[in-house]
């Protein structure tokens, strides 16, 4: 055990008999990793391929695949940093060894951008799916009322300290990807049309070079939840296998099931000028929010009521799975954030009762109930393409940087395809992924005005806190020593 883990004398919340929970054992094999990394990244196209196919039109397809193979490599870069790192945190904790204090929280304070996010946009989204049954659920502002309500009860359940059943999410996965697997056997069958996919490509017109550019920087948000393998290497069976397995069992039923559920969507709702002269698709305008439905709302009749009743719900339970692992991702980071003294015990401090960092789990449900209530995915989106792609290129420097200064670092998992400089293995898949994400980021900056602004104000006010609690740290000490 760490230095950071022992109890501090007379705390009565951190006893050894207790804190024992806290030791995690390597009991995850394949299937194990799998179902958690696509319990998270699986979510994503309940929303992901609406907000895409907004912007990237026709060539959504083409994007997804890009944008899947930019996943591959980060998901990498995590599973290396995961295994030699076995400490929760993801890029921040990469960032602390490799660099600094100040660059840690750089990429810690983004990735918590990226967990609230991802607990307002699956609440808000599972929302919208709940639609289904109650049609004003889908108007705005009750949209916004019910993704706010998910949160509550969420935040309420996780502060008393009710865990989940890993057994109930691994289930929950499986019959999520049988019944994409069955969407997608259904748009082969009946819905994909390649003659129409071609037409809808209209270049430099539909989409124009600035919505391609804006579509590949949103397209990120279909693969919320790679930094889950950073959090799982240390729980891991024979990491240096099991890991890059399931990285790559992931990777290609993401890529196979994103490509056709896109194709099968971009068939159905084909690309035209509407009156004003722009070039739309019914699945944006109709499906926004709720992209998958709009999906299920075009096969057969004899199977439609069948298959939306089920995507509604099956929707639902996978989106406020994503919620809740939100919730937890920002309130284990919260915690291990005040572990390197990057927040404010008040912030990160654990409840005696519930052992959780209740304060963190109360303060993120609001900001994440403040974003919900805007109304707007697209928001959402320009927010979390703005703190991921960040905190992946951090992820990625963090890597090159620990191979040139501790190349001797133990690496159960080590990143394949490298070249050698000055005598040191530099991971190709680091150098290609951190550009790839820096000049995303650099686009969403560009072009995404409003995550823009929200962004860099997140952004300002952590570094401000931060500033300020390290300074009022550095008086307490220097006081206490004279």
């Amino acid at each position: 055990m760490s230095e950071s883990w022992q109890p501090k004398l007379g705390d009565r919340v951190f006893r050894p008999r207790r804190i024992t929970r806290f030791h995690l054992r390597r009991v995850l094999g394949v299937p194990g990793l799998f179902s958690a990394a696509y319990g998270n990244v699986g979510s994503s196209i309940y929303y992901g391929l609406g907000v895409v196919a907004m912007s990237a039109l026709g060539l959504t397809p083409l994007v997804l695949m890009l944008s899947g193979v930019l996943f591959l490599f980060t998901a990498m870069t995590y599973a290396e940093g995961a295994t030699a790192l076995p400490e929760a945190g993801g890029s921040g904790a990469f960032a602390h060894r490799a660099f600094n204090h100040w660059v840690s929280f750089i990429a810690s304070w983004v990735l918590m951008l990226d967990y609230i996010v991802t607990m307002s946009i699956s609440a808000f989204t599972a929302a919208n799916y709940l639609g289904y049954f109650f049609p004003a659920i889908k108007q705005w502002p009750t949209n916004s009322i019910g993704g706010v309500i998910v949160i509550a009860i969420l935040a309420f359940v996780n502060i008393r300290g009710v865990q989940s059943s890993s057994r109930l999410n691994i289930a929950l996965v499986l019959v999520d990807i049988l019944t994409q697997v069955s969407i997608v056997v259904l748009g082969v069958l009946m819905i994909i049309n390649i003659p129409q996919l071609l037409r809808n490509i209209h270049w430099g017109v539909a989409p124009t070079m600035n919505q391609l550019l804006f579509g590949i920087s949103i397209s990120m948000i279909a693969y919320t939840g790679i930094e889950t393998v950073a959090n799982l290497g240390s729980e891991a069976r024979e990491p240096e296998k099991s890991i890059p397995r399931a990285v790559l069992f992931v990777f290609v039923t993401v890529i196979i099931l994103y490509t056709f559920l896109s194709m099968t969507a971009l068939s159905a709702y084909p690309v035209y000028q509407d009156v004003n002269g722009h070039w739309v698709t019914d699945l944006t305008r109709r499906f926004l929010e709720d992209p998958i439905m709009g999906i299920a709302n075009v096969v057969p009749a004899l199977i439609r009521p069948v298959l939306s009743f089920w995507v509604a719900i099956l929707a639902v339970t996978i989106l406020v799975i994503a919620t809740n692992a939100g919730m937890l991702g920002a309130s284990r980071l919260a915690y291990f954030m005040g572990q390197r003294q990057q927040l404010p015990g008040a912030v990160s401090k654990v409840s005696a009762r519930a052992r959780v960092p209740a304060n963190a789990i109360i303060i993120f449900s609001i900001i994440a109930s403040a974003l919900i209530a805007t109304g707007r995915i697209t928001l959402l989106a320009d927010l979390y393409a703005f703190g991921a792609v960040l905190a992946y290129t951090t992820a990625h420097a963090s890597i090159i940087a620990l191979r040139i200064k501790e190349p001797n670092l133990p690496r159960p998992f080590k990143i394949p395809l490298n070249i050698h400089i000055r005598g040191r293995e530099i991971p190709v898949t680091a150098i290609i992924g951190g550009l790839a994400t820096f000049v995303t980021w650099f686009i969403v900056v560009y072009t995404h005005e409003i995550g823009r602004i929200v962004g860099f104000a997140w952004l300002g006010i952590g570094l401000l806190v931060y500033y300020i609690y390290r300074r009022r740290k550095r008086k307490l000490a220097a006081g206490g020593s004279g």
